[in-house]
């Protein structure tokens, strides 16, 4: 997974005491990576289990863990 690589290599950064600059541009592309990932299992997720739940008639449920997904995605930043 791109986010865990990415932790590691900001970790090797700091224990290697490298640039200040440097490893804020690496937490960076790593919050990137990160928020590359959750867009795509949001998508899946809606795609697969908010629709199947939807279409077996019990959608409010999901969509209610989808809304709450999201807002904590948002919240987070």
């Amino acid at each position: 997974m791109p986010g865990y690589k990415s932790h590691r290599g900001v970790q090797k950064m700091v224990d290697e005491d490298r640039y200040c600059i440097d490893v804020l541009t690496q937490v960076g592309a790593a919050k990137a990576a990160l928020d590359a990932v959750a867009l795509v299992l949001l998508q899946d997720h809606t795609e697969h289990c908010v629709v199947e739940a939807i279409q077996a008639g019990d959608g409010s449920k999901k969509v209610l863990e989808l809304n709450q997904a999201v807002e904590r995605l948002v919240r987070g930043r």
